[in-house]
């Protein structure tokens, strides 16, 4: 009977050990997408207690505690540290087969060299061992540890980005890169909420937003700021694209009438999203950026919830939208101008696997290999069975060999294991296919493979080695 976690932990082979350990074990992280805020890696924060730096922000873990009947005290709520804690560590028993109790355990391991399974009679002690732990280990240290080179946080156009630049001034090794998520320039339900917005689009550019012409300028405005300390990737989240077809006049006039508050129908909302999709789409190209669209998460499905605690709290679910046509309309409409820039699909619903990874070989076209990207799996998907079925879907119908590989999604700078959780899942089916003759026992071509999808894929696609991060920024 194998140890839980032990150093072969999701490794089934001697060929799948052997790729592991040898080539993919000790390469560096690029992470190319989430959620970590720049102000704490820019302070070098120091977290006060092991709550802080696991339950702060995260809503699969909330979800988890909820679902094993933790009041929303413990979760959101004004519990004490020492209180949510040991709720989760109640809840953790219960998450078996869930993601999170393989997450959970090797960042216990990886970070604290804990290797005793949390529950209620080992958490007092793992609290204060943690605890004590962490007084000496900062943001820059959990970087370091886990040799991450690159990390991409996502962020508004509005946003100052006053983090980044003086991260950037101050020449620091790890390349701290913004990117471009527009996604409130879009949603227009709320003609308040999105007019607010507007405005403070129009003072963090420094132009007035009276008309659609303006607007452009504004967002063309912040994506060269947003360049100009790095960024090379845009980002939107959305249930679907938007493809409807419209004119400049059309668009022109729907803005106008938004922007004086009057409510549209649904078909001109949708025209007007179509038309600031595709003119960001274009900003991207021009300046060789690479822009991810993720794909089908139904938002905020508890309403009474989303009252009280306010948007991304783990009330959101997998989709069922229609994707094919709109995703081949709206590529096609980039292509046909050859102005489709770089592009990673995530896809939320494994039903649409086939769908994604077939779509991406449609505007392939030889100019960077690899340029339209199958992104790994996604919130619901970044468990192992969901990278499996990631990596089979593009392993069938694309080239695996070129993939850009994992990221961490994550607002918890204690979730970089999930890069080794993705790698080995990786060597695993390498080493399989060895095993089972399926593939050559070429170990030293397979392991290159492997290093390949594991970073240097992401190291070339995305070029982040050319920012100069050693350059003040004015």
């Amino acid at each position: 009977m194998r140890k839980f976690l032990d150093d072969n932990f999701l490794l089934e082979t001697k060929s799948a050990q052997e790729l592991y350990h040898a080539f993919a074990k000790d390469l560096p992280i690029i992470d190319y997408h989430c959620h970590l805020p720049p102000k704490d890696i820019l302070n070098n924060r120091v977290f006060n207690s092991i709550t802080e730096a696991w339950l702060e922000g995260d809503h699969y873990k909330w979800r988890a505690m909820r679902t094993n009947g933790v009041d929303e005290r413990y979760c959101t709520g004004d519990a004490s540290d020492q209180e949510k804690f040991m709720k989760w560590a109640e809840t953790v028993p219960y998450t078996m087969r869930n993601p999170l109790y393989h997450w959970t355990h090797l960042e216990l391991q990886r970070y604290f060299g804990i290797e005793d399974i949390l529950g209620p009679d080992t958490a007092e002690d793992i609290y204060i061992e943690t605890n004590r732990q962490l007084a000496n280990m900062s943001t820059n240290a959990i970087f370091e540890k886990m040799k991450v080179e690159v990390v991409c946080t996502t962020d508004d156009p509005i946003d100052s980005l006053e983090y980044h630049q003086t991260w950037t001034e101050e020449g620091h090794d790890l390349i701290l890169a913004p990117t471009f998520r527009a996604d409130k320039v879009l949603f227009t339900a709320d003609l308040k909420v999105w007019n607010t917005y507007i405005d403070q689009l129009a003072r963090a550019a420094g132009v007035e937003i009276n008309t659609y012409h303006q607007l452009l300028e504004a967002l063309s405005n912040r994506h060269d700021f947003f360049h100009s300390l790095g960024c090379r990737l845009s980002d939107n989240g959305l249930e679907t694209l938007s493809v409807e077809d419209y004119t400049g006049s059309e668009i022109t006039g729907i803005f106008t009438k938004l922007r004086g508050g009057a409510v549209v129908p649904e078909v001109e909302a949708e025209k007007y999203r179509s038309a600031i999709l595709v003119e960001l789409a274009h900003m991207n190209h021009a300046k060789g950026w690479t822009q991810q669209y993720h794909l089908g998460a139904l938002r905020n499905n508890n309403t009474r919830m989303m009252n009280k605690l306010g948007l991304d709290t783990g009330f959101d679910s997998i989709g069922d939208f229609p994707l094919a046509q709109q995703m081949s309309k709206f590529f096609d409409r980039l292509d046909s101008t050859d102005q489709l820039a770089k592009t990673i699909i995530y896809n939320l619903n494994p039903a649409d696997n086939a769908l994604f990874a077939t779509m991406i070989g449609n505007f392939n076209d030889g100019s960077t290999a690899g340029k339209m990207q199958f992104g790994s799996g996604w919130w619901f998907l970044d468990q192992k069975d969901g990278i499996e079925q990631q990596i089979n879907a593009l392993s069938n119908m694309g080239l695996l060999s070129r993939f850009v590989g994992m990221l961490t999604d994550s607002r918890s700078f204690l979730s970089f294991p999930r890069h080794e959780y993705f790698r080995r899942v990786l060597c695993n089916i390498f080493g399989n296919d060895i095993e089972k003759g399926e593939l050559p026992n070429d170990l030293n071509w397979i392991g290159q493979i492997v290093q390949q999808i594991s970073y240097y894929n992401a190291k070339e696609y995305f070029q982040f080695h050319s920012i100069n991060t050693k350059t003040t920024v004015s």
